[in-house]
């Protein structure tokens, strides 16, 4: 009976252990994307035709050896499975957790704890529900909220920007991005046993500290410029 345990206990643990790899590489795949997808936003900066020629540029590059969007689909297709794995993972691991510690327990007023883990779970729910009105206003739709045409990207991006609330939500989006960052870049260094003694975890939370602050506040330069006006047609 108590070798049955062991054994059990031992999948349990490698289980979770693997769980923890696929959110790891999940989530780094999603910080060179959104290291991709900064510049390309910031690209705006540069005007409505070097913006809108970096916006065509992803659609025909690879081309011949790739259709048309070829390479597109591809990191779709790539991101898509990347989040499937990521949100299922996160899923289970917070199920198995629960279910460890069956009675609630009164929270110490300090734990140690940093504001990016305690918000890690809420964060994430944010975090996708924005990725899907994005992908509503800018890919899938293309919802022009002012009612403007919605075939220029960089027009399309000013209108929405320039619309204070859609630029709250967007802001919301990236502090809530920044903090799941900060804890998950962390995390996954500790999963990859990086963070084996002192210095370098100390190194490694400089760097989860400086990665999230680089994109969140990368992310939220356009929209800020856009609403002042810095930015516009």
């Amino acid at each position: 009976m108590a070798t049955t345990n062991l054994v059990r206990d031992g999948r349990a643990v490698r289980s979770t252990i693997f769980l923890k790899m696929l959110m790891a590489g999940s989530g780094l795949i999603f910080i060179g994307f959104v290291l991709t997808h900064m510049y390309g936003n910031l690209k705006a900066f540069a005007g409505h035709d070097a913006f809108n020629e970096y916006a065509h540029h992803l659609r025909t590059f690879g081309e011949p050896m790739l259709p048309h969007e070829g390479l597109l689909w591809i990191i779709r297709v790539v991101l898509l499975l990347s989040l499937v794995v990521h949100v299922y993972a996160a899923a289970t691991l917070w199920r198995r957790a629960k279910q460890a510690r069956p009675t609630a327990y009164v929270m110490k007023k300090k734990t140690g704890a940093s504001l990016s883990s305690l918000t890690m779970r809420w964060g994430g729910v944010t975090i996708l529900l924005f990725i899907i009105w994005h992908l509503l206003n800018f890919t899938i739709v293309k919802i022009n909220v002012t009612g403007g045409a919605t075939n220029d990207p960089y027009n399309l991006l000013v209108d929405t920007f320039a619309t204070w609330w859609l630029t709250l939500i967007y802001l919301v989006a990236m502090a809530a991005l920044g903090m799941h960052l900060h804890h998950g870049i962390w995390s996954a260094a500790q999963t990859l046993g990086l963070t084996g003694n002192a210095a370098k975890r100390v190194l490694w939370k400089r760097i989860a500290a400086i990665v999230a602050t680089i994109i969140a506040v990368g992310f939220s330069l356009v929209p800020i410029f856009v609403l002042v006006g810095v930015i516009s047609k």
